[in-house]
């Protein structure tokens, strides 16, 4: 089916609705309602939070008896099932629309075409495809993780213009900028989990967190902050209670390859056992239960070792690295530490996909080479 410009204009609209939500919805997809009636904006909404009214839900609330007769531009296939709230499909056909266009299909097995097609058996005109695209960019995760039972890896890193993460004796802070942290604090308010291995939690005590006053924006007073869950990679059990990271009443997720009962652990710290791979934690165990649990953005803030590992294991869908104009030299620690490649053929290919001046350091992101997405941080 071919779109008119107005068309594209309002599912424009719907998109830039659905971001409204990328704080908060998960483990919900991103989702933007537009109902337009005789040329007309008569209703829009965005989904805000998990267990609450769906785009759809919110866009017909505004419209009232104006969605009769009007068409839906939506983002995402309205859903047919009854989780937490009523399936989107069946109130649009209560509400009398008479056509809905979704940028895309949605992945969710317990979706999939279901709700186009109650639409479409019950006389409403139903097309799909606008601006699919630039839909699939606000989930990626959650498209991943049902597509392939895997959340979205973003390996974050930052370094000196000769690719030097920290001085030799360890010393790091701060290679970048206080604009560039402060993106990053962006970065992690979006995604569902922030990652990171034993070994970074204790050499700079982190806390891991969303530090609110160092957003770069100021978030919307409507809807709460979501702390993302704070998981770390811990081997050998070498984590202990009275760690920094252990201060804030946040969820804390451990994987280790056999649990560790000497310590009285906070209520909010669960420990995951999974298989050990050489001694280390299975790290495509660790990813396969986050999707489990029903993470879709995993942001890796990681050493060297640990981000090396999933690198090698080619578990990373997408790289941001902050650059800085600075210098360390030969004798610096590096960016990702893994085995030798011997042969080009053999090398990690990536694509660039976004550069971006952040103060006075760059933001590079770089993505599989079939790819060609990042999450926005944009406000």
């Amino acid at each position: 089916m071919s779109f008119t410009e107005l068309d594209t204009a309002y599912m424009a609209r719907a998109i830039e609705l659905a971001k409204q939500g990328r704080f908060t919805t998960t483990p919900n997809p991103n989702v933007g309602c537009v109902l337009v009636k005789d040329g007309e904006i008569v209703g829009e909404g965005f989904h805000q939070l998990a267990g609450q009214g769906h785009a759809e839900v919110n866009a017909l609330a505004v419209a009232g008896d104006n969605a009769k007769g009007a068409t839906a531009y939506v983002t995402l296939e309205p859903c047919s099932h009854y989780g937490r709230t009523p399936p989107c499909a069946e109130g649009l056909k209560a509400a009398g629309v008479s056509k809905v266009i979704a940028a895309m299909v949605d992945p969710n097995p317990a979706v999939s075409g279901r709700g186009l097609q109650i639409l479409a058996d019950a006389g409403i005109a139903v097309a799909s495809g606008l601006l699919e695209q630039q839909a699939r960019d606000l989930n990626k995760g959650f498209l991943k993780r049902m597509e392939t039972g895997l959340p979205y890896v973003i390996c974050k890193m930052a370094c000196s213009l000769d690719g030097k993460t920290a001085l030799n004796n360890g010393q790091s802070k701060w290679i970048t900028g206080p604009k560039a942290r402060q993106d990053v604090q962006a970065f992690r308010a979006q995604s569902c989990v922030v990652l990171t291995g034993a070994d970074t939690v204790m050499t700079d005590n982190a806390k891991l967190n969303v530090r609110i006053d160092e957003l770069p924006f100021d978030m919307p007073t409507s809807l709460p902050l979501r702390q993302p869950t704070r998981v770390i990679i811990d081997s050998q059990n070498r984590l202990t209670p009275e760690l920094a990271l252990f201060s804030i009443e946040s969820p804390v997720i451990i994987f280790t390859t056999s649990l560790d009962k000497q310590y009285q652990w906070p209520h909010f710290v669960k420990h995951e056992v999974v298989p050990a791979v050489n001694n280390k934690v299975d790290l495509s165990a660790v990813l396969k239960r986050l999707a489990e649990l029903q993470f879709n953005h995993i942001w890796l803030e990681a050493g060297a070792t640990l981000a090396g590992a999933f690198a090698e294991q080619d578990l990373i869908d997408e790289y941001i690295v902050y650059i800085a104009p600075k210098l360390i030299g030969d004798m610096g620690k590096s960016l990702l530490n893994f085995a030798e490649v011997t042969m080009m053929s053999d090398i990690t290919e990536l694509t660039f996909t976004d550069t971006v001046m952040i103060g006075d350091d760059i933001r590079l992101t770089a993505t599989k080479a079939k790819q060609a997405t990042h999450i926005e941080n944009k406000e």
